[in-house]
């Protein structure tokens, strides 16, 4: 048994050297540009808020945070790429709800899966979903627009701005939980939705608030209620689905940082802690408002039990939906 005391001492010893390397990695952590993808086309949410946290964290960790927008398969592409770069901290990925909890449900034939292959840092910021209607439909609250669809079962429409989207399923977990017979109409984007939906072709849908806001304020939409379960700040006066009625309805936009699975814990940690800095200034909290989302944060275990909830929120309803992606 003598021939363990060495072998013993050196396994100690290269543990504590590896230690010792990874603090210095992390405490030296970024000495070069850090690439950002975000996984969807410039201009939407997830690319404002992806630029406006990597901005931040450029100053605060003096290297350059450069994102690169690799969109297509619904936020797929980008998503791949991350999981497959070296697990060294240079390439971060911003990821939403789609990318995270729904696609790997819908794309049977996905070559990665991203909650294995990519490391959770933080939630950055949240964004409610609304519920939205023509303006010419004799309805004004959600219980009318039950009663409204009950009484005319399979006539109603709703449009979403893509299949397996949070607006998508949000309108199908309305169906389950209200027993209601309402059909899709699918469109590619928000803004052809919600031309549709203002010139009376469909009579309602789901979407990020952001996107609807103007729309609402002019009048050219009406709004019944938010899906998060706190009033936003963005529209204070909506209620939120809960208090108009539909107890337990729960559905929200989120956007996250996320690293190839391995990266260094010290090295996530780190990026955690800035971020949770920069969600907690005025500036970013007034810069996330213009968009219509709000600061989250929390710490890396927050993160990944917000994929498990949300994970299993979409599976019943892709379930109930029957929604199938090819």
């Amino acid at each position: 048994m003598k021939f363990l005391k060495p072998l013993t001492i050196l396994l100690c010893v290269a543990a504590a050297t590896g230690l010792a390397q990874a603090q210095v990695t992390a405490a030296s952590y970024p000495d070069h540009p850090v690439k950002v993808i975000v996984p969807f086309p410039p201009g939407g949410a997830t690319d404002i808020v992806g630029r406006e946290v990597s901005d931040r964290l450029a100053r605060a960790l003096g290297q350059p945070f450069v994102v690169e927008n690799r969109s297509g398969a619904s936020g797929n592409i980008g998503m791949e790429a991350a999981a497959r770069a070296a697990p060294d901290g240079y390439t971060l990925v911003v990821g939403a709800p789609q990318t995270l909890t729904i696609n790997p449900q819908l794309f049977k034939s996905n070559p990665f899966d991203p909650q294995k292959e990519l490391d959770p840092i933080v939630v950055v910021a949240t964004v409610p979903n609304v519920l939205i209607i023509n303006p010419k439909l004799p309805i004004s609250s959600v219980k009318e627009l039950i009663d409204y669809a009950k009484q005319r079962p399979g006539k109603v429409n709703y449009g979403s701005s893509s299949i397996g989207g949070t607006p998508h399923l949000s309108s199908e977990l309305f169906k389950s939980m209200t027993n209601t017979d309402i059909l899709h109409i699918p469109y590619r984007g928000s803004s052809p939705a919600l031309t549709d939906l203002m010139g009376g072709q469909i009579d309602m849908m789901f979407d990020n608030l952001p996107a609807s806001l103007p729309h609402i304020k002019s009048g050219r939409v009406k709004a019944l209620a938010v899906t998060t379960t706190q009033r936003s700040d963005a529209a204070p006066e909506l209620p939120t689905m809960e208090e108009a009625g539909v107890p337990g309805f729960e559905s929200q936009g989120w956007f996250s940082l996320l690293a190839p699975a391995g990266t260094l814990p010290a090295i996530l940690e780190k990026i955690n802690v800035e971020v949770n800095k920069i969600l907690a200034t005025d500036t970013f909290k007034e810069r996330l408002a213009n968009v219509g989302a709000e600061p989250k944060g929390g710490s890396i275990a927050d993160f990944r039990q917000l994929l498990d909830i949300e994970t299993q929120r979409w599976a019943k309803v892709i379930e109930f939906a029957d929604i199938k992606v090819e």
